[in-house]
């Protein structure tokens, strides 16, 4: 895995345009719609139970997210995916502020009882809850733990049979064996809300052209950091609205030579 890699997944997704279907939350409709737009890929947000099988059969790559979680949505997530998985297209899940609520921890275990998911997306709380171990959550954010992030994705990821992305200050990626370490992006992404929730969708793209889910997420994650790092860097002395915009920009003209510049990753 290198940064020639990340760009030949980036260029495969601008040139072939993936349906990424997001099953995903009201308050990031809009935003994940637009940042897929942005790096060339095709979005549908379809979530009603009658049409979701049929649309995640000819979709890319299926994305289910858990934000503003309710029981129509939760029937789609399961019937889309059982769908997608006979049809052989990538399911991406995050897991929102999995471990807050009973109802949101049970929830997430039916769809990854019923569904096999390639990857799952979500910070550190959110991923040792998924997997009963302790980790305190603040609303849908991380708390503190005292864990080991990486000993936890990687036990995540053998539990579950899946690539497992923990988000944070240094992301990490595994798929139980292998494990990379993405230095790429940027504090401010934290300020606007549904970046992650965007980066769920952008993974979804990468999963759609790449066979190797684990090369897809790393490659995903480097790529949007980067594009978050020169869009902060540009509205350095402004704030999270402008750098907001700037970000889409970069999502959308982020060049080769500069994923060659700035892209940060590693094996460990």
């Amino acid at each position: 895995m290198n940064e020639e890699k990340v760009n030949s997944l980036l260029m495969r997704v601008r040139e072939s345009s993936p349906l990424i279907h997001n099953i995903t939350n009201i308050v990031v409709a809009n935003f994940s719609a637009n940042g897929l737009l942005a790096i060339g890929a095709s979005p549908v947000m379809a979530s009603a139970p009658e049409e979701v099988a049929d649309m995640a059969k000819v979709a890319d790559a299926l994305v289910l997210n858990m934000g503003t979680l309710n029981s129509d949505d939760l029937e789609a997530m399961v019937i889309a995916g059982k769908s997608a998985n006979e049809h052989g297209v990538p399911v991406v899940l995050d897991p929102v502020g999995v471990g807050a609520t009973p109802y949101r921890t049970q929830t997430s275990r039916r769809i990854l009882n019923e569904i096999k998911v390639n990857v799952i997306r979500g910070n550190a709380a959110e991923i040792a809850n998924l997997i009963g171990e302790k980790w305190e959550i603040k609303g849908v954010d991380a708390g503190s733990g005292d864990g080991d992030a990486v000993e936890i994705a990687k036990l995540a990821a053998k539990k579950l049979n899946a690539v497992v992305v923990v988000t944070g200050k240094d992301d990490i990626i595994t798929d139980g064996s292998t494990t990379y370490l993405v230095h790429n992006g940027h504090p401010i992404l934290t300020k606007v809300t549904g970046t992650g929730c965007l980066l769920s969708t952008v993974v979804g793209a990468f999963a759609a052209v790449e066979e190797n889910k684990l090369d897809a997420a790393v490659a995903a994650l480097s790529f949007y950091g980067v594009a978050a790092e020169l869009a902060a860097e540009k509205t350095a002395s402004e704030g999270p609205g402008s750098f907001q915009m700037q970000f889409m920009n970069k999502l959308a003209n982020v060049s080769q030579d500069e994923i060659n510049l700035h892209s940060s990753f590693e094996q460990i």
